[in-house]
């Protein structure tokens, strides 16, 4: 996504299925890479102009793609994908509930991997025709948001998840990641394993993996604002047990470090810069 990118903020109707839109539009450039980081949403891709070249999917076992519309389900491993052609499209943060009811199918199906959105999404080709005619951002992503609502609405569900699986995800999402595997499972009243077991059923992550991502996700919302803390305060704030503990999931979840996943959508990269300490207190005279 290009450092142009802008956020909208999906209707109260959406939002528990759509976080948020995210709108780019990228110049051609050097060919290269770009590394697609672990989420707690499903990344849900629709190219304006362009395509999307999958190089290399979270799964291993999953082969490359281009696609104009894609899908990709919650992952523990970053995806690589071609740059330096021109494109512009609209990208949702997708939840995993919002996979049920727009996608038809449980989030869990497409853990690891990348998909053709056509094959999920009836009527895509003219909601395309309709989101390029529209002028700007704002009207595209109205006219998105509307379709999506008028998808939920019009779609036969393949059921609701089991009510402790949406529980205990609330409980991890809530904690920001950092709560205990066993206490979670305890308050939904299902042992470890089992928990672990639906719950990478129906998101396509077990547990402790999904605490990992959420925890992931909410250091990258921190890292991305124009003042963000250093990365061992940042660390702490997270829940992790150090900047070593961090940058280890940095690696392992997108590929790369945290300050050059941040130098690539922060742009001009503000400094990150300790904040001031407060002045000492005078002693006391005797």
């Amino acid at each position: 996504m290009s450092d142009g990118a802008r956020r909208w903020r999906t209707s109260a109707r959406l939002r528990p299925l759509v976080s948020g839109i995210w709108c780019w539009s990228s110049p051609a450039g050097p060919a290269g890479t770009h590394q697609g980081v672990s989420s707690a949403h499903l990344t849900v891709v629709l190219c304006l102009d362009g395509a999307v070249d999958l190089l290399a999917a979270p799964d291993p076992r999953r082969g490359p793609g281009r696609f104009t519309a894609s899908a990709a389900g919650l992952h523990a491993a970053p995806a690589v994908l071609a740059t330096g052609t021109r494109q512009a499209g609209m990208q949702l943060e997708m939840t995993w509930r919002g996979a049920r009811t727009l996608l038809g199918l449980p989030a869990g199906e497409l853990a690891g991997d990348v998909v053709d959105l056509a094959l999920l999404l009836p009527g895509l080709d003219t909601l395309l025709d309709r989101l390029r005619a529209e002028p700007g951002w704002a009207g595209r992503c109205a006219l998105l948001d509307t379709a999506l609502c008028a998808v939920a609405e019009a779609r036969d569900r393949p059921g609701d998840p089991p009510p402790e699986v949406v529980r205990a995800w609330e409980l991890l999402a809530r904690s920001g990641g950092t709560a205990r595997v066993a206490d979670v499972a305890g308050e939904v009243g299902w042992s470890q394993r089992h928990l672990g077991e639906r719950l990478r059923r129906e998101t396509g992550l077990a547990t402790k993996a999904a605490a990992r991502v959420l925890r992931f996700e909410r250091t990258c919302t921190l890292l991305r604002r124009p003042s963000a803390p250093p990365l061992a305060e940042l660390a702490a704030i997270c829940g992790y047990a150090d900047q070593q503990h961090l940058a280890r999931d940095f690696r392992d979840l997108a590929g790369t470090t945290a300050l050059t996943w941040r130098a690539e959508r922060v742009r001009p990269a503000a400094p990150i810069r300790p904040r001031p300490r407060r002045p000492s207190p005078a002693p006391s005279p005797p």
